[in-house]
């Protein structure tokens, strides 16, 4: 872990890493703390209803879990895959998979059939642990995946819904059960701390999904990255939640198993929708100490009017990543949680290796920070050559490190595209300034390229943020006949706001005097909401193909 320092070079000057040849992700984040009845998860469903474990609890059922998965035939290396939401059956069943062997492949709750249908059969998974409703969505798929052999559910109201739900003999078995039944002794599997542990897929931008293989060493690669950004976590009296869902790396690997490697409990609660209001209740209520919370969280929860007024929370630390921040949310912050909220940066496939810890370095808007202690990032281009500082390129990260992944599930090519040499090449471009910190562009297909210039959209979507009326914002390039490309800016107004042509100019007028006027929008559309990912991320990329649409028709 990250040794308490007054300085960034101090800071990297005594970080070392410690992996061991012999490391399993179950084992550290349960057995290691189950000597005493420590709290490890707060559950509160969306009843409010709540339910506490310790992390003695989490080892004994997770025990029971590995044995039951072991009773059906699984074995080492084989996948299991997770569709829940925040939950003790999420979390139990990934530790379990761990101490067996097995490799779990998390999934998103909010699906669709297709997601599921390709993502199941990619990984081979041969088990899945779900819920009714995840049951339901699987029935419609079940005869197209043959490798798929064991479904566990944790809510299964009765052996006749199951029937109706599956065609075939090999019935869904209760997951509740079949836990009980089981012994709650088990002696974790001996793996190597680059034995796989995980597939996570990540959306890319151009084709299938791809899933990537994460060994077990990838907890203790996140650690820094973690620890930095929360200012030196843990400390006594932390408590960690997030709205992200523990199906991506920002909730599982962000917070879920760091904050149970320290032993330090976590507030498992995820609602169908975010509501910002109900975030600054379940700070106050449970006492959340740290957070991760994703730039689209915190850009609803500043809408909320004098929070304080009606919520008495304390946290001693935010972490954000996804999207820049820039200055307006950081003052927001600042205001609103008497703390600076710290940025951090990665990707599924090597996550958490740059950010701020504003204890001991100045937080820049608009710059994501500095490379965490344990990892090196630099700028290169395209030939994986580093480039100097204040010149923009490809994010890179050196290889080899604890947090990077092992390859993409069978798809070797793939793999090798993503290195430049012993560079993984992000698909980011940013610029490194004479300080160390890094100024983030945008996706390598997002980065703008107008009248010569080239515009990365996060400094003007941060810049129109700013405006009074604006309450999100995303920015693309539109084919222009002169320019190569223009920008366009796609704003959801703030509530009571109503377009019209007069603001338009003036959010041009904003943006020209603020940053540039290559940069201003020269084209604005209003809109009720924008395209995200399911963690939060603007979807560029769609709003580019419904431009390319719109031209195609009116070219047709």
């Amino acid at each position: 872990m990250l040794v308490p320092a007054k300085s960034y070079d101090e800071a990297v000057a005594r970080f070392r890493w410690r992996v061991p040849a012999r490391f399993n992700i179950g084992a550290d984040v349960t057995d290691k703390h189950a000597g005493s009845d420590r709290l490890a998860l707060i559950y509160r469903d969306e009843a409010g209803a709540e339910r506490r474990y310790s992390f003695r609890d989490m080892a004994l059922l997770s025990n029971r879990l590995a044995n039951a998965l072991l009773a059906q035939g699984l074995g080492r290396g084989d996948r299991i895959a997770i569709l829940l939401v925040q939950s003790p059956e999420t979390a139990i069943a990934h530790v379990a998979a761990y101490k067996a062997g097995l490799i779990a492949v998390p999934l998103f709750a909010l699906f669709g059939v297709e997601a599921l249908e390709y993502r199941l059969a990619n990984s081979g998974a041969r088990a899945l642990v779900t819920d009714a409703v995840g049951l339901s969505k699987i029935a419609a798929i079940r005869d197209r995946l043959p490798e798929l052999r064991t479904v566990l559910v944790t809510d299964m109201a009765s052996e006749g819904e199951a029937n109706l739900c599956f065609a075939r003999g090999d019935q869904p078995l209760p997951f509740w059960p079949l836990v009980e039944a089981a012994s709650d002794r088990f002696t974790a599997a001996d793996t190597s701390a680059d034995d796989p542990a995980l597939i996570i897929y990540t959306s890319g931008t151009t084709g299938q999904p791809k899933g990537a293989l994460h060994a077990h060493r990838v907890l203790l690669g996140h650690l820094p990255g973690v620890e930095f950004p929360h200012e030196f976590f843990p400390q006594a009296g932390d408590l960690m939640w997030t709205p992200a869902d523990w199906a991506w790396i920002g909730g599982l690997l962000d917070v879920l198993l760091p904050a149970w490697h320290h032993g330090v409990p976590v507030l498992a609660y995820r609602a169908r929708k975010f509501d910002p209001e109900e975030a600054f209740f379940l700070l106050a209520k449970y006492g959340v100490r740290n957070s991760f919370l994703p730039p689209t969280a915190l850009k609803l929860m500043r809408q909320v009017e004098t929070p304080q007024q009606r919520h008495a929370y304390k946290l001693r630390s935010i972490g954000s990543g996804g999207e820049t921040l820039g200055g307006e949310l950081l003052d927001w912050g600042r205001a609103t949680f008497g703390l600076t909220i710290n940025e951090f940066y990665g990707q599924t496939e090597c996550n958490l290796v740059v950010g701020n810890c504003a204890g001991i370095m100045a937080a820049k808007p608009g710059l994501m920070g500095r490379a965490i202690p344990g990892h090196r990032v630099a700028i290169v281009d395209d030939e994986g050559n580093e480039l100097p500082d204040g010149e923009p390129g490809n994010v890179a990260v050196r290889r080899p490190d604890p947090v990077m992944f092992l390859e993409y599930w069978r798809n070797p090519a793939a793999t090798r595209e993503k290195f430049v040499g012993d560079w993984l090449v992000t698909g980011d471009t940013a610029r490194r300034e004479q300080d160390g910190y890094f100024r983030f562009q945008g996706r390598a297909d997002d980065v703008i390229t107008t009248a010569g210039y080239r515009v990365g959209p996060a400094e003007i979507e941060d810049c129109l943020l700013k405006h009074p009326a604006v309450a999100m914002a995303a920015v693309i390039g539109v084919p222009d006949p002169v320019r190569t490309e223009a920008v366009k800016a796609f704003i959801v107004p703030k509530a009571g706001v109503a377009p019209d042509a007069r603001l338009v100019r003036d959010v041009q007028d904003w943006v020209r005097t603020r940053l540039a006027a290559h940069e201003y929008p020269r084209l604005v559309e209003f809109v009720d909401a924008l395209p995200m990912t399911t963690t939060g991320k603007i979807q560029r990329k769609v709003l580019r193909e419904r431009e390319a649409a719109k031209m195609a028709e009116r070219t047709g």
